[in-house]
């Protein structure tokens, strides 16, 4: 079995129109042999993706899933300036070939960029992918200098000053967020209002603004076959902007499962951070502490607001599922992990007393 990350059949409803998709990409790719080979990837909670395999060429489309709630998550033509303003700055990013925001080709704006070969670590690791500890150990400090090395770009020199709304970033997002749990809400999850009260009372002080991917994660980086702990790319831009580093650190380990997390949590992990070598959460937040050389002197909000974002933005997802917008069975208990999210907020806000 291959280790590199491999696309799926197009699940039922979400085929993509060939007919008028193919000689709109020749007309801007001309060198395109062929019809393609079409297949879809595995998820589909942010943005539909899919491999297009060309007799000379692979490539990869992106596009807003159906009944998307959140418009401003979904900018195809934002999320294709972006990569191609950062890639000088920042080699991870896929090459983008084409964009396209007339929705009449495939029924939504979408773009296309190159496929990159290689490993994607998703819950687990391929079968036939052994790591021992010491690699393992060697694969998580590089994905995390990854984010470091992102929070390092000069936002001048790339010229994405205009991904930034200026002061009171992370006011917003506390905002923003909220509302987008309150909008989404079903009657089978919490309220919430005690944990974005105590969001919206403790927002820090502004930090340093950087780029920010907002959905930095193991399954969103892409490891060289020939040496798995290596980092050859980054994928999912969609929530990328102009921010604070530590609210991305925080919006990190929300996902972050380590071993000897409770049942639940072990439950819903989607990626490798409970192998052995892998750093726990407080060693993560050492690490990068570290490596940018500062210390967060509001440590709990960030941690908090990751927590809630997550759960907001399960809730989202799950309001698509519960208005039958998507059929994807996958997303059919995710109200229960916003309850655990929920409760895990009301448990680090605790500690803080």
């Amino acid at each position: 079995m291959s280790r590199i990350d491999e696309a799926g059949a197009v699940r039922s409803g979400e085929d993509l129109p060939l007919h008028r998709l193919d000689p709109w990409l020749k007309q801007r790719l001309p060198h395109l042999q062929g019809t393609p080979e079409v297949t879809q990837y595995a998820g589909g909670a942010s943005n539909w993706t899919y491999r297009l395999r060309y007799a000379n060429d692979d490539l990869v489309l992106r596009r807003p899933p159906a009944g998307t709630k959140a418009k401003s998550a979904h900018d195809m033509g934002r999320e294709f300036r972006l990569q191609q303003a950062l890639a000088p700055h920042f080699p991870l990013v896929p090459r983008m070939h084409a964009h396209c925001d007339d929705e009449s080709v495939i029924g939504a704006e979408f773009y296309v960029m190159e496929r990159l070969a290689g490993i994607i670590p998703r819950r687990n690791l391929p079968r036939d992918l052994a790591l021992g500890r010491d690699e393992v150990r060697t694969l998580c400090v590089n994905v995390v200098d990854t984010l470091v090395a992102l929070h390092r770009v000069d936002v001048q020199a790339a010229g994405l000053r205009h991904l930034g709304a200026g002061q009171g970033f992370a006011q917003r997002q506390v905002e923003g967020w909220s509302r987008r749990y309150r909008e989404a809400r079903t009657w089978n999850v919490p309220a919430a209002h005690r944990v974005m009260d105590w969001l919206s009372r403790h927002v820090p002080p502004e930090a340093p603004l950087c780029v920010t991917h907002n959905d930095f994660r193991f399954d969103n980086v892409v490891l060289a076959p020939e040496d798995p702990t290596r980092v050859i790319g980054v994928l999912d831009w969609e929530l990328a902007s102009l921010g604070d580093p530590w609210m991305d650190l925080g919006n990190m380990l929300a996902y972050w499962v380590q071993a000897d997390d409770d049942p639940l949590a072990r439950s819903s992990r989607r990626q490798p951070t409970h192998l052995p070598g892998m750093l726990t959460r407080d060693e993560v937040l050492e690490h990068y502490r570290g490596r940018m050389g500062i210390t967060p002197s509001h440590w709990p909000f960030y941690e908090v607001f990751g927590l809630f974002r997550l759960a907001a933005i399960a809730q989202q997802i799950y309001y698509r599922y519960h208005h039958r917008q998507t059929r994807n069975p996958a997303f059919r208990h995710f109200w229960v992990f916003v309850h655990y999210l929920h409760w895990r907020c009301g448990r680090a806000i605790a500690r803080t007393r």
